[in-house]
């Protein structure tokens, strides 16, 4: 591409004004301007067509933002995101809206959440930063007002780059402490392994949020913030912060009990989060759990494409086997067991449940349900039967919210009771109970669990085509995808926290296919393309969509292909 003059793009603007919108297209290209290079990637249809991408970038150097802030991978994501952030607050002061039809006038970058994510709204590789905005060409009607472009190009764009990526005009205290504050969380998340832990929450942390739809945090003086029970509480020092105090969860089996509306969910989605790092003042920027944390729940109706579920569903009436099983409606029970399945499928270290969002039946069947049915007639092996083998076998830890079952304290390592809001070790309390009054229900399971068995994904399956066009994937918000002609519902899948995680889910599927070889396990694909994003970024992953794209795990890309309702796969034994 060749590259021209800023005053280039203004005189073309001057020569296609009150033309038709089309002639919009003559801009695109890439201009020298004195601070930074500007490229017009993409040039929308229409004033109500999906707005335009421009690029903006320079030598990291250029901005004076100091070395230190990418020093390593944590740094250089944190400052990535920080610098989103600070966009976003600076064209919202600098960009005036409403400069005709439809988009016209619009300035935007990506809108983050609570969580520090690598996004490709803010890049730094290789010494060089990019910006990619979203620009809406402005018109009357259908009519180019050239002059209303010239002032965004040449006023705002150029005000917003050095309010938002120069150093002398950033708040210098505020970035240090993002930066520090994820760096000190992955350092935390990687000792919990060395130390056994599967996660860990810290004093002061404050766990209520606004509301289910807001995820801030709340405030105010009901809000009662976490202290570890005495027994739990370990001291880490930070690299940066220095020494943190908090309650470390070990390895192997905890329960989280107490009465209703005392804290116990709002514990776990805490720790369902723990997998990423938070902004300073969220209330959670040191609740961190182990990577491979996967939440279990049921989900009525999902399609599952030839799991073994055979651990935990046995024999169905007149012999269906359940080693191969596929359905297009699965049931609760059938549902949360092949959840399990394939979180193990892609290296699960710990699983999340509550009973709330859990099948009755798949979580226990109690002594008087046991002697009016007997386990002959019942094919389900309940996950307290299992709960124990799952970590001496495969060395996958479990928490698990219970309210009403405490059958589980005959399994459980530890009993963390949640009572108005504060955490409490009943741990022995709970076996004082075991011993006293001995569970009189029976063990419903007498085979071991067995090996997880590789799929292998038919790419014959997958098709993104619709209608006329031969690639049509766009999110439905954070809990859906349109891939092709099928929606992949992931509604459940609660650990995707951003529309813009859910985009690049459905891009990266679609990139997958490539490695889809017929010998590839879904594994072995999914790891290839991370390991893709990890060498090339996010925008390996689309052309079109970039400025668009956040980070996610391999655990929710997996979760999507097994929700595509298309999908064939075949065992690899």
């Amino acid at each position: 591409m060749v590259r021209k003059r800023s005053l280039d793009l203004k005189r073309k603007l001057q020569q296609i004004d009150g033309k038709g919108y089309r002639w919009y297209k003559e801009i695109f290209g890439e201009y020298e301007y004195p601070e930074f290079v500007l490229r017009v990637d993409h040039v929308q249809g229409d004033p109500f067509a999906s707005p335009s991408k421009v690029t903006v970038w320079l030598p990291i150097e250029r901005t004076g933002i100091p070395s230190w802030t990418w020093a390593n991978e944590s740094r250089r994501i944190a400052l990535c995101d920080f610098l989103t952030r600070v966009l976003r607050r600076v064209i919202q002061d600098i960009a005036r809206l409403h400069r005709g039809s439809g988009k016209s006038g619009l300035i935007e970058v990506l809108r983050p959440g609570q969580e520090i994510l690598e996004r490709d709204s803010v890049v730094l590789r290789d010494g060089r930063l990019e910006v990619r905005m979203l620009v809406g060409l402005p018109a009357y009607g259908r009519r180019i007002t050239a002059h209303e472009a010239i002032e965004m190009f040449f006023k705002e764009i150029p005000k917003i780059v050095r309010a938002g990526l120069f150093y002398d005009q950033l708040d210098h205290r505020a970035m240090r402490e993002h930066i520090e504050t994820a760096e000190d969380a992955d350092w935390l998340r990687a000792r919990l392994r060395e130390e056994k832990l599967v996660a860990f929450v810290a004093d002061e942390a404050s766990l209520p949020r606004v509301s289910g739809v807001d995820a801030r945090p709340m405030t105010g003086p009901d809000v009662v913030r976490f202290v570890s029970p005495p027994s739990l509480r370990r001291t880490f020092t930070l690299p940066n912060r220095g020494p943190i105090s908090g309650m470390a969860i070990p390895e192997g089996v905890t329960l989280i009990v107490g009465g209703g509306y005392h804290g116990k969910s709002t514990l776990l989605e805490a720790l369902q989060l723990g997998v990423y790092n938070h902004i300073p003042g969220d209330g959670r920027e040191f609740v961190v759990s182990v990577p491979g944390t996967v939440k279990i729940r049921a989900e009525d109706g999902r399609s599952i494409r030839s799991v073994n579920i055979s651990p935990f569903i046995g024999a169905l009436p007149r012999g269906g086997s359940t080693e191969n099983f596929s359905t297009d409606d699965a049931s609760g029970s059938t549902s949360q067991a092949a959840n399990i399945i394939e979180a193990l499928e892609m290296g699960a270290e710990l699983l999340l449940l509550d009973e709330d969002t859990s099948a009755t039946n798949f979580m226990i069947r109690d002594h008087r349900m046991q002697k009016l049915l007997p386990k002959q007639h019942e094919p389900i092996t309940p996950f307290i039967d299992r709960v124990r083998e799952l970590y001496e076998q495969f060395g996958v830890s479990t928490i698990l919210v219970i309210g009403g079952a405490g059958e589980y304290f005959d399994v459980a390592d530890r009993v963390i009771c949640m009572i108005d809001y504060r955490a409490h070790d009943f741990t022995d309390k709970a076996r004082a109970i075991s011993e006293q009054f001995r569970s009189e229900r029976a063990m419903e399971t007498t085979t071991r669990f067995g090996s997880v068995t590789p799929r292998i994904p038919d790419r014959s399956s997958f098709d993104p085509s619709r209608g006329k066009r031969e690639v049509k994937i766009n999110p439905k918000g954070v809990g859906a995808i349109l891939f092709g002609r099928y929606e992949i519902d992931l509604d459940a899948v609660e650990q995707i926290v951003e529309t813009a995680q859910t985009r690049a889910i459905g891009e990266a599927i679609f990139y997958a296919m490539r490695y889809m070889d017929g010998r590839r396990t879904l594994r072995e694909i999914i790891d290839q393309v991370m390991k893709d994003i990890r060498e090339q970024g996010l925008d390996v992953l689309s052309v079109k969509c970039r400025g668009e794209m956040a980070a996610f795990r391999p655990f929710e890309l997996a979760a999507a292909i097994n929700r595509l309702r298309s999908l064939r796969m075949r065992q690899r034994r």
